[in-house]
């Protein structure tokens, strides 16, 4: 089991490593910050003495090797456009987005697993075809088309809930649903795609031939064994869904890190984006990991392998 974990352990930090070297490179290919800052009206002399300010003259190596050590020093920079701490800046916003997540993440859970069991138990049925062409919308459909149809229907034509900003809980409506639509759909098909298996398996058939009422056999013998791989799809869904905020928080205005690397990506913030989509990269591998060593201890032939 330790030998897993340290593979994995490993394969992890190299993932972190290729990610941040990619981001650190793509986010200089976008343009020069300088220009967003000072506006069309600088000078010549006003732009090179700003490069030489943000050490944006240096080599493209050199300013990783400063950022890196300036990271490892607890220092990520000041922010280029909102001139403040770039950890400041993330910790503001990122109980809004863990928030925004929890909601979005227990609530497709809580519609998932009934409505993947339901499916599965009344397989070919209306219910079954209905669950079926809900998770196939809620896979296809992009959560800013459907964070949208929301606005459009709830906010503007019938009145019920506000259209953007956080507030009280009516706010976490329409965002939660955008947010987690895809992740309920994928949980679904695979709760129902499970519990089919399950309920063909031999221990089902001796729970009924004990007597056991088939609600019990449901929902508490196939169900937990339904689960094993449901773990890991929520694991790595729950990784992306936090760490794909970004278009739910700018189509409902929702001051969490999500907008906030849309906001560095648009003004070329360098010092705020590279730590954003570190952080982010750093969760959803974190998310992964854990993943994999809870489903070695489930499964021991993932660990012998």
């Amino acid at each position: 089991m330790q030998r897993y974990v340290m593979r994995r352990l490993l394969a992890s930090a190299a993932t972190v490593v290729v990610v941040v070297l990619m981001v650190f490179v793509l986010s200089r290919a976008t343009g020069d910050p300088t220009y967003m800052i000072l506006g069309d009206d600088a000078t010549s002399e006003d732009i090179v003495a700003l490069r030489q300010r943000l050490g944006l003259d240096k080599p493209l190596i050199a300013q990783l090797g400063i950022w890196v050590w300036n990271v490892l020093h607890g220092n990520a920079g000041d922010s280029l456009k909102f001139n403040e701490p770039v950890v400041k800046l993330y910790l503001s916003a990122l109980p809004n987005t863990m928030k925004l997540a929890g909601v979005a993440i227990l609530g497709a859970l809580l519609v998932a697993i009934p409505l993947g069991v339901i499916a599965a138990v009344k397989r070919a049925s209306i219910i079954d075809r209905a669950a079926a062409s809900v998770a196939v919308l809620g896979m296809a459909a992009p959560s800013f088309w459907i964070g949208i149809v929301l606005i459009y229907l709830f906010s503007v034509q019938l009145g019920w809930l506000p259209t953007s900003r956080m507030g009280g809980p009516d706010h976490y409506v329409l965002p939660a649903i955008a947010m987690g639509a895809s992740m309920m759909a994928g949980v679904m098909r695979l709760v129902r795609s499970s519990m089919l298996e399950v309920l063909d398996s031999e221990f089902v058939k001796l729970a009924r031939i004990k007597g056991l009422t088939e609600a019990r056999v449901y929902w508490r013998h196939s169900l937990r064994n339904a689960l094993i791989p449901v773990l890991t799809l929520t694991g790595v869904l729950m990784g992306y869904l936090v760490a794909g905020a970004i278009v739910v928080e700018t189509v409902f205005a929702w001051p969490g890190v999500g907008r906030l690397t849309y906001s560095a990506v648009w003004f070329r913030d360098y010092e705020l984006l590279q730590f954003a989509v570190t952080i982010k990269v750093v969760f959803v591998v974190m998310i992964n990991l854990v993943v994999d060593v809870l489903y070695a201890f489930v499964d021991p032939r993932i660990r012998y392998a």
